[in-house]
């Protein structure tokens, strides 16, 4: 039996650790102490620390949320990777950009451990019943290590190609559009709010239509919930999506590819940091853009 760790039990890393531990022993680790409460409560095992959380384990799932928190999980103070015997696989699904993923690949093939490139996308609704679709990257030894567990996240399994960072490469042009579509998607209810409009109605009557998109239909609801002065729940935090757009504007600079509708998207999440509101639900742009206070 494959023993699987996860590390980072967010949003998207809670429902994927109770997932997988239908199908396998888990071990989880994180800062929460409620979200490992939730986790624990679901049958996973408990880890005080992260080397204790590395122990013994085949397959260690990262769910972190940006580079430096992967640099802190792996090699830092409490470091990960030291507890790790050579070849466990590390899968890292976090959108860390690529750079950083490749040097975090590189060390941890000096200790003999594997690692995958593994870019999720789908959401946490899709995380808890195994219908995420991943993007991967890594040697076929390394994937054939991992296979188990990103068959059992995916409903999608997407073989990007044999190096670590194509998986990665390929989820920077995922978040340029959902980063575009879910400011697209603010501005139009922001203006149909401004119509009058019954925002829920509008929601149902773009879904059916060539308007239609994933990012309008998850954070359509939330936005309307805002602007009628309801508290939504919190499942993409401002910060993460403004995070990933950044590496997206890295990205095209990297390659100087003009990408002003994915720039222009940026500084509208930038505004909302700026506002103070990077730990909120990102549907809060909606209220800037509509003029409405919560």
């Amino acid at each position: 039996m494959t023993n699987v760790t996860v590390i980072g039990l967010g949003a998207m890393g809670l429902p994927m650790a109770l997932h997988l531990g239908r199908s396998f022993p888990v071990k989880v680790y994180d800062i929460d102490p409620v979200a490992v409460d939730s986790a624990t409560q679901g049958g996973a095992t408990r880890a005080g620390t992260l080397r204790d959380a590395g122990s013994g384990a085949d397959v260690v799932v990262l769910v972190v949320r940006d580079a430096g928190q992967l640099e802190e999980a792996l090699f830092g103070s409490d470091a990960l990777a030291p507890s790790l015997a050579p070849g466990a696989v590390v899968v890292i699904t976090s959108t860390v950009g690529e750079q950083a993923l490749l040097s975090s690949a590189a060390r941890l093939a000096e200790r003999d451990i594997l690692c995958v490139d593994a870019a999720l996308s789908g959401g946490p609704v899709r995380a808890g019943t195994g219908e995420l679709l991943v993007m991967v990257g890594g040697s076929p030894k390394a994937r054939a290590a991992a296979h188990g567990v990103l068959d059992a996240l995916a409903s999608t399994l997407c073989i990007v190609g044999d190096q670590v960072g194509q998986g990665q490469q390929l989820k920077v042009v995922n978040q340029l559009l959902c980063g575009i579509h879910t400011a697209a998607a603010a501005e139009a209810l922001a203006l149909a709010h401004s119509f009058g409009l019954d925002l829920d109605m509008v929601i149902d009557v773009l879904g059916a239509g060539a308007a239609a998109s994933f990012m309008l239909a998850d954070r359509g609801p939330r936005i309307a919930q805002r602007i009628r002065g309801e508290e939504p729940p919190l499942r993409s935090r401002l910060d993460v999506i403004g995070k990933d757009m950044g590496i997206v504007g890295d990205a095209t600079r990297a390659h100087k590819v003009a990408a002003p509708v994915a720039a222009a998207a940026e500084q509208l999440y930038r505004i909302g940091e700026a506002a103070g509101l990077a730990a909120e639900d990102d549907s809060i742009i909606a209220m800037i853009l509509a003029g409405v206070r919560g």
